[in-house]
């Protein structure tokens, strides 16, 4: 058994995006089988076989029935915090709802804002330093994905006060001082298991103080949402407690799109991609990757380069699939981040041997090829790498809309 013709259970989930149970299950059911290696006798899987089932998965041409398009009864309004480059915004006004006001801390994000749509009302600056009262009743919804940070306890029930001092309490008093009828905020998945979950459930009681029900929170796969990437967003609902309406999240589609449609033609853009500023490797990674095939990753190099490129990882545990990976036209592309060529983290184009350009990234993230971005080159992967993607901003819109036209039926 050549290992280097194999995955390992873990390795094999990442690449396609399931969970391990997931690919037990599907051993079982016979969807994908695995092989026992024989030394330890765990699941490892052909890598041919994974290929195959990856092709089946994102290239059947499906006929997306899915629809969460909904029209909104009249204007709803938003404000949102921790703006960004405006991924959430944007997919938030293509879904019909429009913003009051944007709050964001990084300067180059807020000229991005700015320079993109003149007439919003950009709050440059720290929200502590910001009162929003003079929109409290006026205001639908507020949104912010806000960083999770960890709390001190200092009781068995969290309130608001123990939160001083992190971003999520500046989201929770905003929420307060507006009173809207619903508040979403957005995370990664990781603050599920944030301080053995402690985090969030301190985030939910605080919420449960100022007068929130918290629909039940959700992990929301990007790739269901008409977004050509691997990205998970966890949100947090709340709906304000004299308000009986139920919160429904969007419907996933069942059509998944691939890199090619990111950045080719085709149903997602009108055009292919434009030309634009990149990063690029140093020599020696460069020498590396050009010995990685589409859709592969450090394992496809001979047995000395895998340890001389790996280090110390080579002999750690876990998959580190994303460590000197070349992304196939045909699959989605992993999460993007913050900076294209770090090690960790390499999202090599199919063809050419170099990352991902500005306007691929913000392709891959949805953005609109009008969509320009402020800074250097750096601080523009850095805002892209940190938004929401569009079209799941959108998606997530029409489900606030949905939520908002049933709320205001109900106060005529």
């Amino acid at each position: 058994m050549v290992m280097k013709d194999f995955l390992s259970l873990a390795e094999a989930a990442e690449i396609i995006g399931k969970s391990k149970e997931t690919l037990r299950r599907w051993d079982n059911e016979g969807i994908l089988n695995a092989v026992r290696e024989p030394v330890s006798n765990y699941r490892v899987y052909r890598k041919n076989d994974v290929q195959v089932l990856l092709g089946n998965l994102f290239n059947k041409e499906i006929e997306d029935t899915v629809s969460n398009f909904i029209e909104p009864l009249r204007d709803y309004s938003v404000l949102e915090l921790f703006a960004g480059a405006g991924g959430l915004a944007v997919g938030m006004e293509k879904s019909g709802l429009k913003c009051v006001a944007l709050n964001e801390i990084d300067k180059w994000a807020c000229q991005t804002l700015r320079i993109n749509r003149p007439h919003w009302n950009v709050l440059e600056g720290d929200i502590k330093e910001f009162n929003f009262s003079k929109y409290r009743d006026s205001v639908d919804v507020v949104t912010g994905g806000f960083p999770c940070q960890a709390f001190s306890y200092a009781g068995k029930k969290l309130g608001l006060n123990d939160a001083r001092g992190t971003l999520f309490y500046e989201f929770a008093r905003v929420v307060k001082e507006v009173n809207p009828p619903i508040c979403i905020g957005e995370n990664v998945r990781g603050l599920l298991s944030h301080e053995k979950g402690k985090t969030l459930e301190g985030m939910i009681s605080i919420l449960d103080e100022i007068g929130y029900n918290i629909v039940p929170v959700k992990v929301l796969k990007a790739i269901n949402y008409k977004v050509p990437q691997k990205r998970e967003r966890l949100i947090l609902v709340g709906v304000r407690k004299d308000i009986s309406i139920k919160y429904e999240y969007p419907k996933p589609h069942n059509k998944v799109y691939n890199l090619k449609d990111a950045l080719k033609k085709g149903e997602l853009f009108k055009k292919n991609v434009p030309k634009s500023e990149g990063a690029k490797y140093p020599q020696y990674k460069k020498e590396i990757l050009d010995l990685i095939p589409q859709k592969g990753y450090w394992r496809d190099l001979p047995l000395d380069l895998q340890k001389e490129y790996m280090g110390g990882s080579f002999y750690l545990g876990g998959g580190k699939t994303g460590m000197a990976r070349r992304i196939g036209w045909d699959e989605p592309c992993l999460t993007l981040t913050c900076s294209p060529a770090q090690k960790q983290t390499e999202r090599c184009h199919p063809d050419e041997t170099r990352p991902f350009t500005v306007r691929e990234y913000a392709r891959i993230q949805t953005f609109p090829d009008e969509w320009k971005f402020s800074g250097s080159t750096a601080q523009q992967y850095k805002q892209i790498g940190n938004a929401v993607p569009v079209n799941l901003g959108q998606e997530i819109g029409y489900s606030i809309i949905n939520f908002l036209n049933k709320y205001s039926v109900n106060q005529d």
